[in-house]
């Protein structure tokens, strides 16, 4: 009887675990096609909940129609074997998606998406089902009864701390996201079949098949999680799955669906005609004369694989520079892949926030290249992160951010202008053109945007004084005081999850 016990309470335990890590890797499997914004994150968090609720409520009833053992490892082997099942059944519909993510059609994307979560109804209901009939197979005295409850769901969310933590760390880095789903797919398998064994007899040989499938799609080749032109590198992290694509012999880095490009790299020329190219005009808003030779230090946050490290040392030579990167994958791949060796560069793997509040550096400039539309970090945003920027810049020191909008949605823009000019005294828009970015620029003194035009006669290197003219042409004011980021308020996800729809329904 203990161990009969001991085996139920090692499945429910199992079972936990399997059902976090169905959670997790599924948003991982989402990933590379829909990203991992919070629209997404809570549209496949409900529907699992709204699985496992239904689980919750068959269980109870199933349990008291059939209060066997027997019954409860049966389902834990077909939950098992869906979940074995899921990345393979997700992939034609993902592979479909690959092609027309780039036309932005709204139905598709939303049909797309919702098929994919449809496909973890019936592994999460099952699993929702195990909790419930273990306690009703557990309880033996009515007045034990809360013990017995208390103690399974104790342990079955115990395991699902461990199906929390596991995926994300260690698995899916490692092993990749099929795999991991299939790790926990055998996990629960052979649980579910040894349970059989002990309650069914030689009848559990009945079960062994969907063992064999299972070891069967585990030998199948994985191949690439996304295909995509030009593909010379993917790989999934703990914070993102990364891409390294080359086309006309310039190298870009995408992240997670891939609709922007984090870093280029450009064997021949340090130009890329995006938004990295402003920041280096950023310290020339400073009163002339302002040579070139009056940079000397940068601050990086956000440093992907180095495009704006490359630029600056070129520019202005090996001066020092502190990149801060939150994903030591990317670092790496960085410097595999983008020649991010430069000597002058101090690589910091952490929050971007959290060093400038225990280093005690100024810098002449700080860039900020951290805000990808619905993945901006809040607390990089806001009045208290700009006040600790203030304090790490030098006499005649500027901040400047790259920012993302629409043509016809600016409040992002608009509202972090707003909330750098709550801190500092003088603050310019760029608009880059042929882009959705721009860069906003404070600085520490009052300075004027003329300041901009007269530094320029003393730039002679040909990309820095080509984009210096570039943004003058295209520099406009900041505009009036309006919404004010702060720690306590800062409704970063609201407008972009705004912006992103707006654009997807009115296919501006």
């Amino acid at each position: 009887m203990r161990s009969k016990r001991a085996f139920l309470l090692l499945t429910v335990f199992v079972a936990g675990m399997t059902t976090l890590a169905v959670e997790l890797s599924a948003s991982r499997l989402l990933e590379p096609y829909f990203g991992a914004s919070n629209v997404v994150w809570a549209n496949l968090i409900g529907l699992i909940l709204i699985y496992l609720t239904i689980g919750y409520y068959l269980g109870g009833r199933l349990a008291d129609r059939h209060p066997r053992e027997s019954v409860l490892y049966q389902i834990t082997a077909w939950a098992a074997f869906a979940v074995g099942l899921v990345p393979f059944a997700a992939r034609p519909i993902l592979v479909r998606i690959a092609g027309d993510l780039a036309t932005f059609n709204l139905a598709v994307l939303v049909g797309s998406f919702l098929g994919v979560v449809l496909l973890f109804a019936i592994p999460v209901t099952l699993l929702g089902c195990v909790t419930p009939f273990a306690v009703r197979l557990a309880v033996r005295d009515v007045a034990s009864a809360g013990n017995v409850a208390g103690g399974i769901y104790a342990l079955s969310t115990l395991g699902s701390i461990i199906g929390t933590f596991a995926p994300v760390l260690i698995l899916i880095p490692s092993i990749g996201t099929r795999n991991t789903f299939l790790f926990f797919s055998l996990l629960l398998l052979i649980t579910s079949l040894l349970g059989l064994a002990r309650t069914w007899g030689w009848r559990a040989l009945w079960y062994t098949p969907l063992l064999v499938i299972v070891l069967a799609l585990a030998l199948l080749s994985p191949g690439g999680v996304k295909a995509a032109e030009g593909l010379i590198y993917e790989a999934e992290s703990a914070y993102n799955y990364i891409q390294v694509v080359e086309r006309g012999g310039t190298r870009y880095l995408l992240l997670n669906e891939g609709q922007g490009v984090q870093s280029v790299y450009d064997p021949d020329g340090i130009a890329t005609f995006g938004a990295w190219d402003y920041f280096l005009v950023a310290p020339f808003f400073n009163q002339p004369p302002h040579p070139p030779e009056e940079v000397d230090s940068l601050c990086l946050i956000g440093l992907a694989a180095g495009t704006v490290v490359r630029q600056y040392t070129a520019v202005f030579g090996p001066i020092p520079i502190d990149g801060v990167e939150l994903d030591p994958e990317v670092v790496a791949v960085g410097r595999e892949l983008f020649a991010m060796n430069e000597p002058n560069l101090n690589v910091i793997v952490g929050d971007g926030r959290y060093f400038l509040a225990h280093s005690g550096k100024r810098y002449d400039v700080v860039a900020v290249d951290a805000y990808r539309l619905l993945y901006i970090p809040f607390h990089l945003t806001t009045r208290e992160f700009f006040l600790l920027v203030r304090d790490h810049l030098s006499e005649e020191g500027v901040v400047a951010i790259n920012v993302g909008h629409t043509d016809a949605d600016r409040r992002l823009v608009e509202a972090l202008a707003s909330t750098m000019g709550s801190v500092f005294p003088s603050v310019y828009v760029i608009e880059v053109p042929g882009t959705f970015n721009s860069l906003v620029v404070a600085t520490l003194q009052p300075t004027r945007a003329e300041n901009l035009r007269a530094n320029m006669a003393l730039m002679d290197h040909p990309v820095l004084l080509r984009t210096a003219r570039r943004a003058w042409e295209n520099l406009r004011p900041a505009g009036e005081r309006g919404l004010i980021f702060t720690d306590d308020r800062a409704p970063v996800e609201q407008l972009t999850n705004s912006m992103v729809w707006r654009y997807l329904l009115e296919g501006e």
